[in-house]
């Protein structure tokens, strides 16, 4: 029987499956909603035939690839230019052909990670198509890796090129990782944080265990978050969905202190507030 890929349209996880799966288990987790009008769980080539490519530089030497329209949860796959060839850092829903041609006149990819499952998207498509001999996801969060092969199982601490390193937070997922660079003052961040903008002006910050379900992290989960994100120095963060700058590490200690402050919420912060 041969093995086809299949994603869920309500959250863009994909499966390897011998027919329709009977259901998406992201979509089934804490973290997720259900889709109100129940499973629909297309192949590639029906996904393939729905979506156009688009992509944009926030920053020099970074790339942010997004399908047209959106997919599932709609995240950004970010190509970013480091030393020894390119890092792929989440993916986007899929990857028509331009945007493969676009990454392949870029250089390709030689590294390949992403914070979590909700920032996979096709990350498995990159994995076929270039190969890369690194492929990077938090060591606690294989079971949502059923659609491609980690190579490099992440514990704490991963340098994936020279500036570019990953993080353990742990937090909305056991495995959740960050990405910093260095170089650009850049933290890829997962969902580890949520950016409210205005625009393209970013005008608050919050976090959250589950988004849907307005789940809030616990204290040690923000502590751990505090220890791990607080010692970084960056000006932008770069989400699975957005790019917003100025957003620093000064705004972001103040979200966590406020966290820790009293009770646990998911309420946004403006970044305002203390700056």
């Amino acid at each position: 029987m041969t093995l086809t890929m299949y994603a869920c349209a309500h959250c863009g996880h994909w499966q390897r499956w011998f027919t329709v799966p009977p259901a998406c288990p992201v979509c089934c987790d804490v973290r997720n909603a259900l889709p109100e009008d129940g499973w629909d769980i297309p192949d590639e080539k029906t996904v393939g035939a729905l979506l156009d490519a688009r992509w944009h530089r926030p920053a020099p030497g970074v790339t942010g690839f997004r399908t047209l329209p959106s997919f599932g949860l709609g995240p950004t796959g970010w190509l970013i230019e480091a030393e020894g060839g390119n890092v792929a850092w989440e993916a986007a829903p899929y990857y028509p052909p331009d945007a493969l041609a676009e990454i392949e006149r870029l250089g390709g990819v030689t590294r390949l990670g992403a914070s979590h499952v909700h920032g996979y998207g096709a990350l498995w498509q990159l994995q076929e198509r270039f190969d890369p001999p690194v492929v990077a996801v938090g060591v606690q969060d294989l079971t949502w890796t059923k659609a491609f092969r980690v190579t490099w199982p992440v514990d704490e601490r991963l340098e994936l090129a020279p500036g570019l390193t990953v993080h353990r937070t742990g937090g909305h997922f056991p495995g959740h990782c960050v990405l910093h660079d260095e170089r650009r003052k850049i933290l890829f961040c997962g969902d580890a944080l949520k950016v409210d903008l205005d625009g393209t002006v970013p005008r608050a910050l919050s976090c959250h265990k589950a988004y849907h379900a307005r789940v809030p992290l616990s204290h040690d989960e923000v502590r751990h978050y505090r220890s791990v994100i607080g010692a970084l120095d960056f000006e932008a963060v770069a989400t699975p969905f957005e790019f917003a700058a100025p957003v620093t590490t000064a705004d972001v200690l103040r979200l966590f202190d406020h966290q820790l402050a009293g009770r646990p919420d998911t309420a946004p912060l403006p970044l305002g507030a203390g700056r």
